[in-house]
């Protein structure tokens, strides 16, 4: 089976985080960790693979690591 992308968009150092909305395919995710060393990516990668019930390993960011818009990629 091939690794699926989803595409995120981020909302670094909200005060809603960790939170993430499903809307039509794309995911908005909310996290209290501000866009610093990566630190904003690592909280998205911890709060979707919380929401969707799965080991963060499986979710890699595969574009956009400095931009908020991303593609993630969940892999097998």
């Amino acid at each position: 089976m091939e690794n699926q992308k989803i595409t995120v968009h981020v909302k670094p150092g909200s005060s809603r985080g960790p939170l993430v909305e499903e809307v039509e395919g794309s995911y908005t995710v909310h996290v209290k960790e501000k866009a610093i060393d990566g630190k904003a990516n690592q909280g998205v990668i911890k709060a979707l693979a919380e929401y969707l019930g799965i080991a963060p390993s499986r979710l890699i960011v595969v574009g956009g690591a400095a931009a908020r818009i991303k593609r993630i990629e969940i892999r097998d």
